[in-house]
């Protein structure tokens, strides 16, 4: 069973390819994305990576979780599932 994996901290100048060779070393990676701004392509610092096996996603976590990556410490954890935000108009009136 496959789990994604939240990665927070990362330089900007991190690459998806440097971050999916890092998890790479802990077991099979289906997929590697840092974020990015959609509008000036910079990195936004974090990513997603999805490991097909549940416990050498968890071995990740345990391994990777505080390592430091191109000089700053990352935080890796089980990430959560994406909100739906089509309703975040702003404000809201309750009656």
């Amino acid at each position: 069973m496959a789990m994604k994996l939240y990665v927070g901290g990362l330089a900007y100048s991190v690459t998806d390819q440097e971050l999916k060779q890092l998890f790479d070393e802990q077991g099979k990676v289906i997929s590697a994305t840092i974020i990015k701004d959609k509008f000036n392509g910079q990195s936004k610092g974090f990513g997603f990576v999805e490991m097909e096996d549940l416990k050498e996603a968890q071995g990740a976590i345990k391994n990777l979780n505080g390592k430091e990556l191109s000089g700053r410490a990352i935080m890796v954890n089980q990430a959560r599932p994406q909100e739906d935000r089509r309703s975040s108009g702003g404000y809201r009136r309750s009656y």
